[in-house]
Parts: C-alpha cells; structure tokens; sequence
C-alpha cells in the first residue's frame, strides 16, 4: 500500500513571563542573603546603580523622618507580580522621542526629579530597621585575625592515622591499617567485609582481622565494629564489663533488645525484670555511633525577614533591611543624560539601564511592603499565638492573607518561601503559620499544629508502666471536643518521634 506524505498544523499557546517580571518573581522569592547575591549580581551588570557608601547610608538612616514606605498599612500592597506603573508609562515615553530617538531635556528633568524621590522614599524605608553601628577598621582586623586563627576540625580517619603512627604495628602492618581505617565511614563502623578489604590490601583474611583488632582499641570507644552490637560489646569490654548482665543482653538478645522484650530477655537470662530493666539503662548509655564527635555539626543559620516585638501592648512588625543594598542612580549618569552634545545611541543606553535600575530599585521597595504586609496580616489573625504559644495557633489558610494585602495567593506563597520571622514565642518559617485546622466540638477553629501539641502534652504525662494507645488518645481528644481518626494519631505520634506503645512499656 502506498504511503503518502501528510501536513498537518498544531496550534499552541504558552505564557511566556517577561525578562522583568521574572526578576520581580526572583527577588520577592528569594530569603535576604540569596536577594544580596542577586542584587549584588545587577550590580556588577547595570553600569548606572551604585550602592551607597555605609558613610552615607547610615546618614541616610538618621536624617530620614516619617513612615517608611513599608510600614505603610493604609493602603493596600502592590502585587510584586505586577510591573510598576511608573515603568508601564515611561514604555510610552521612549516612543515619544525627537527625531533621531533624542528626548527633549525637560523630559529628563522630570525623570530626574522621579529619580531623586524614589531615592529618598529607599533611605526612609531602610529607616524602619535600626542598622547597627558598623565596625571599625581595627574591629574588622581583630574579627579577621580570629578568623585566621582557627583551626579546621580533625576528622576521625586523620585522628585515626594519627593512632596508627603510635600504635605498635609493625611497619607492613600500617598499610593494612591505613586500608582499613579508609574503610572506616563517619560513624565509625567499618563497611566493607574482612574478605574485600583483605583483596584491596592484597593479604590474608587473618592478618585483617589482627591489624582490625588493634584498631578498636583507639579512641573513640567502639571505633573498627562491623555491625551495633559489636560496638556496644567493645565498649562494655573497655569497662571490664564482660560478665555483666549488659554485655549478655547485647551479646545474645540483640534483636529481642532492639524490640523492647523484657520479660522474654528476663526468662532467658534468669535475671528479674527489675533487673533487664536497669541494665537496659545502662546500655542506653552507651554511644551508638562512636564517630559521632568528629562529624561536623552542620548548622542551620537562618536570618529572619521580619521582626515582631512586642511594645505598649501591642506588637510591632518591622521587615529587616539591614542585609539589603541600598541602591541608588548613579549621578554621574544623570548629568550625562542632560548633556546635548551625547549621541542619541548614547542617551539610548543610558536611559535604557536607568528604566531597568529603577525597576529594581521599585521591585525591591515592593517586596519589603508585600513581606511586611503579609506579616502584619499573620501577626493580626495569630495574635494569641504571640502571647501564649503554638498551643493557640489558629488555623490560616494564604487565600486568606491575600484577600486582605491585596494580592494573589500565589504571590503570598513566595513571598514567605524560606523566610523566617522573629516572634516572642521564637524564630518560625513564615510558612509555619499557614496550617489546615478542625473545629471542634464547641465551633471553635484548631489549628493541626495544635492538636500536635496537645498529643505532645497527653504522651508526657502518660503512665510508662501502661503507656497509652493511639486509639486512647483519640478518646482523650474527643472528650475535649476533637474528633480525629486513629491513624491521624499514629502520623502525628511518628512526626513527634514518639514510639508505639509496645515499645514504650516500662515493666
């Protein structure tokens, strides 16, 4: 059969998101040192921003009066999604040029003026923030001397290649050592088998498990095990503990140890469950991961976009703008857009880098209002929260706060995207304070952070000797006027952490 060639037209549509509404959407999303990185980017690629010198900068910070454009609650915010009015109208503007694409002067000098307002409504909105005092040359070479003074943490295979060097190994011995302890993970256990690391060491299964021995005689106690229970016997073995009660546990009862079997661990041992018990206790002590002191702790700094202080009995909400550049219009660039004898390729350029470093400059104004807005609104619908504790957060949905600020949903969810807000009851993600509710009983609004916290609550008081099922928390919930179904429970109990009741028996 005869193929033949066939055409055929597919029409499609895409939303393509302009060059400076990505921007906008980037910077209203981005957390406060991300937003430096990126301004600190435009910067370096717009030739007619500059920032303020801190000199000039703190000047401005004391010498500006008034609300700051931020704090401004009257009006409803702009939606950062949305391009300024002022760029939509000077689009027009670029089209009304003279002949030769040159604009008349008196056009620029209105620009100018518009220039040096939006610059001095940027120093009054950073007016908001009390900025630090800034350190002085000899403080920064004190703080940088530290810095330089530190010494980088020793990891466990370098301390334990330093233990070899004083080990009485045999000279052949050491690389058999230096195989092994390369073997060695973060924790301190060795992950591959005797068999593969004698092939890489290229000797006999015997010498490895000599050369192994020596090394689970450095420190940390327990270092060189293969699996949790020999490391818990080396450590009891390093206290002389080989005809305890514990190091039978763990040498026989591992897996009944693990699953909390105190009257079968009991009956095998002939000891009293009083007795399983203590010793239990004891093995509790024990380090599970002897590495565990030489991984470096991985901290979390996080610097919050907001600040809710609480004052006259009341609470003050103040975005922070002590990490974000103050940036202006260059003026060397003003005066050469008033100079005639520029080339109108020139005065093209320039003005078209002044239109886009004026729209960073109002697409960073408008973040801070739509952040701080946002926060007022949480503050507002969260007030006892703020006074009490998450025992009374209220449920809080984003169609909620958008309603109110004035902008869309989405536009709420970037905004508090990794930002965090400093309260009285601590340091929270913005998104924290969004949370699907219940009502109960009365008609009165839960949050699920709440009923979180009161199941919290209900386990600590618990009876250890009867810990409580899930089932009976349900009960004690509804008895309150919460109903919820048991597997709600059993989610919320494993995000607490909290163990299932067979295993938290104390007998």
């Amino acid at each position: 059969m005869a193929q033949g060639l066939h055409l055929s037209q597919r029409l499609t549509q895409s939303l393509v998101l302009a060059p400076q509404l990505q921007q906008s959407l980037a910077l209203l999303q981005a957390p406060t040192l991300e937003l430096k990185a990126l301004v600190e980017a435009e910067l370096q690629q717009n030739p007619v921003l500059e920032e303020l010198p801190p000199s000039e900068s703190d000047m401005a910070d004391r010498n500006s009066d008034g609300d700051a454009p931020g704090d401004d609650t009257s009006s409803e915010a702009a939606d950062p999604t949305e391009p300024p009015a002022e760029l939509n109208g000077e689009a027009g503007e670029a089209g009304e040029s003279g002949e030769g694409g040159e604009a008349p002067v008196d056009d620029f000098q209105a620009e100018f003026e518009k220039l040096v307002q939006l610059d001095q409504d940027w120093r009054d909105h950073f007016s908001q923030t009390n900025t630090p005092t800034r350190a002085t040359a000899e403080d920064e070479e004190k703080r940088q001397f530290m810095f330089d003074s530190l010494v980088a943490a020793t990891s466990l295979a370098e301390s334990l290649l330093e233990q070899v060097r004083d080990a009485s190994l045999a000279a052949a011995d050491i690389p058999v050592a230096e195989v092994i302890i390369g073997n060695i993970d973060d924790y301190g256990y060795l992950k591959a088998s005797v068999e593969e690391v004698a092939v890489i060491a290229n000797v006999p299964g015997d010498k490895i498990l000599e050369v192994l021995r020596v090394i689970q005689t450095f420190e940390p106690v327990g270092v060189g095990a293969r699996d949790l229970r020999e490391c818990l016997m080396l450590q009891l073995e390093r206290e002389k503990q080989q005809e305890s009660l514990e190091y039978e546990i763990v040498r026989d009862y591992m897996d009944a140890l693990g699953k909390r079997r105190i009257p079968e661990i009991a009956r095998g041992t002939g000891a009293t469950v009083e007795e399983v018990q203590e010793s239990l206790a004891t093995i509790a002590r024990l380090e599970p991961r002897p590495g565990r002191a030489f991984l470096t702790a991985v901290d979390q700094f996080v610097l919050p976009e907001v600040f809710v202080k609480r004052s006259a009995g009341d609470f003050v909400v103040t975005t922070n703008n002590e990490h974000i550049p103050h940036l202006r219009i260059s003026n060397v660039y003003k005066d050469l857009m008033s100079q005639g004898e520029n080339s109108a390729e020139v005065k093209n350029y320039i003005r078209e880098k002044i239109r886009a470093g004026k729209f960073l400059i109002k697409s960073l104004h408008q973040r801070q209002s739509t952040i701080g807005n946002i926060a007022r609104e949480i503050v507002k619908r969260q007030r006892e929260f703020m006074d009490k504790g998450v025992a009374h957060l209220r449920p809080l949905t984003m169609v909620q706060v958008a309603e109110v600020v004035g902008v869309h949903e989405t536009t709420v969810s970037r905004a508090v995207s990794g930002k965090y807000m400093e309260t009285p009851q601590g340091v929270f993600e913005m998104k924290y304070f969004f949370t699907a509710g219940l009502q109960t009983d009365s008609g009165a609004n839960v949050s699920n952070t709440s009923v979180k916290d009161m199941i919290s609550d209900i386990f600590k008081v618990e009876d250890s000797a009867k810990p409580l099922s899930d089932q009976e928390v349900v009960k004690m919930l509804k008895d309150k006027g919460i109903v919820i179904a048991r597997r709600t429970v059993a989610k919320y109990r494993m995000e607490l952490n909290i163990l299932p009741s067979n295993l938290r028996k104390v007998y």
